[in-house]
């Protein structure tokens, strides 16, 4: 299984000059998810799809020697469309701004994720990030029910044709460590009080 890790957004929602992922919780944010998938052991290798919005990012990774793939930048689900298709094992899609992804977190969601899917999402229950005071952008109905996408995603790129819509299959994991993304400011000022 491959690690895949998306660092390629503008981070416009976090009205700050700096790039978000080199935004610091004790460590940059990305270095974080880098951490936690290493220390995994579960991956044959860790990639950071980057893109030319964030040119320092793409510098931070290079530097700390991770393998960096070049998207085009023109948002979250084209580039990872295009990434995916350059490899031939399943891939554990993460964004890179998930500062409390840990490796056990990592691996509980490798356990359950079945790599015969063709796309599995783990999601959280909208009752688990409200007692959080957490939002979330995208969901779905499940079994009656609304959650929200957390942005990790187990893929089959085998089973991939170009652009087409997939069946998505679903994971639902109420965990914080996968229920932070740092999208906002107040998200990162709701870090900053962890």
């Amino acid at each position: 299984m491959i690690g895949l890790v998306m660092c390629g957004g503008k981070g416009t929602r976090m009205k700050t000059s700096q790039e978000k992922l080199l935004l610091r919780h004790k460590k940059p944010v990305i270095q974080h998810v880098i951490s936690a998938l290493q220390e995994s052991n579960c991956f044959s290798k860790i990639v950071a799809a980057t893109s030319p919005n964030a040119p320092r990012t793409w510098e931070f990774l290079t530097n700390l020697g991770i393998r960096t793939m070049d998207t085009a930048g023109k948002g979250y689900v084209y580039d990872l469309n295009q990434i995916l298709h350059n490899f031939d094992e399943p891939v554990f899609v993460t964004p890179g701004d998930m500062p409390l992804l840990d490796a056990e977190i990592i691996k509980k969601i490798v356990q359950l994720a079945d790599t015969n899917n063709i796309w599995t999402a783990i999601i959280i229950s909208k009752e688990f990030l409200d007692l959080l005071h957490l939002k979330a952008e995208y969901s779905v109905i499940y079994e009656k029910k609304q959650y929200f996408y957390s942005g990790i995603s187990v893929v089959n790129p085998n089973k991939l044709s170009g652009m087409a819509i997939v069946d998505e299959s679903y994971v639902i994991l109420d965990d914080k460590r996968i229920a932070l993304n740092l999208n906002t400011k107040e998200d990162y000022d709701l870090l900053c009080t962890t």
